[in-house]
């Protein structure tokens, strides 16, 4: 069976060798059968590239919530974690760069720049990996990291995860919920947005709360991405997009990632991974109805949420493209969501 490319929006794969360090070639290379990816079943699954996420953990609270058991009982709302500085942020983002780096020392991927990368490293065979920072909190209000990390190959950019930075506010996990929940990007935040257009580093506005959301689209030059989002109609999230949002993203010739987080497809916002494929396909028909066919792909989230157990793990990524040729999607179509429509994003904002 030929097997359909995939490029995906993001992936948390780095969080993984970052707690397991000792284990990053068994993790990697032959794959210890944990967590969604590993080098064999992206081989399996189809799985050609995609945004590798540097994410810095939050420290862990003795009074901390149990997220898991609330957002597996909603309606839940978490608090926000505190605000982490860059001082803090600097070493875990250098370490999680310098695993990817390990990655591409070990011949079966390649650190991407530019659409030109990419095209080459899936003709070579490699996994095309394109340096993504889920929040900020590895630069200064300055900005001089942010020119440091773009010369280390970092061309996506989150402002914030869903915590606040000194750049913006992200939404909290809230279910039922709407996006607007606070204020929007500060001056630091308006001057990130103006630095990463003139470097040409994607900004993914997938955790940015309305206000900041509003910000970017008002301020930036480049299509309106959110590499990982669903459709608020469907699923009343916060970190999901509303109609007025996606209309605005497609406005700019943009794209959004389909985020297999359970609790984002779910219509009753649980986590648990015991669903079909209806509501995926239901979040795709209304992302494609307002969206059109050429501004929306695949976000997985795979490393860094529950997903429906029809997908499994990466090598499970040919039956979710089965449900969409069942359901009635043809060739071309299935193509523009697995890899063609990332692409030409891509183009479209680095040039």
């Amino acid at each position: 069976m030929t097997l359909t490319p995939v490029f995906d929006g993001h992936n948390d794969f780095l969080l993984r060798l970052l707690r397991n360090p000792a284990e990053r070639e068994a993790i990697w290379l032959t794959g210890e059968g944990k967590g969604h990816l590993d080098l064999p079943r992206m081989k399996a699954g189809g799985f050609v590239g995609g945004f590798f996420a540097v994410y810095i953990p939050s420290p862990k609270a003795h009074d901390a919530p149990d997220y898991e058991a609330l957002m597996n009982n909603p309606p839940y709302d978490l608090p926000l974690p505190d605000l982490i500085g860059d001082t803090a942020a600097m070493p875990v983002a250098m370490a999680m760069v310098g695993h990817l780096m390990w990655m591409e020392r070990t011949g079966a991927l390649a650190i991407c720049r530019s659409t030109a990368d990419i095209r080459a490293a899936m003709e070579a065979g490699k996994i095309a990996a394109i340096l993504h920072m889920e929040g900020a909190e590895a630069i200064g209000e300055d900005l001089d990291a942010l020119h440091v990390w773009h010369a280390a190959g970092l061309r996506s950019l989150g402002p914030v995860w869903s915590r606040p930075t000194v750049f913006g506010h992200g939404v909290p996990f809230r279910f039922p919920g709407e996006p607007d929940t606070g204020p929007g990007l500060t001056d630091a935040g308006k001057r990130l947005v103006a630095e990463c257009n003139a470097l040409k580093i994607m900004i993914d506005l997938s955790h940015l709360n309305e206000a900041g959301f509003n910000d970017v689209a008002a301020l930036s030059d480049a299509p309106l991405v959110a590499t990982h989002s669903n459709a608020h109609a469907v699923t009343r999230s916060t970190r999901n997009l509303t109609g007025r949002q996606l209309r605005m993203i497609a406005e700019s010739k943009g794209m959004v990632g389909l985020n297999y987080a359970t609790s984002f497809l779910r219509e009753d916002g649980k986590q648990s991974a015991d669903i079909g494929w209806e509501p995926v396909l239901k979040h795709m028909d209304h992302l494609l109805s307002v969206l059109g066919e050429d501004h929306l792909g695949l976000g997985s989230d795979f490393d860094g949420a529950t997903i429906p157990q029809g997908i499994g793990d990466v090598a499970g990524l040919p039956h979710l493209l089965e449900a969409f040729r069942a359901h009635g999607y043809g060739e071309a179509l299935i193509e523009k969501l697995a890899w063609k429509n990332w692409l030409a994003v891509l183009d479209r904002t680095w040039g």
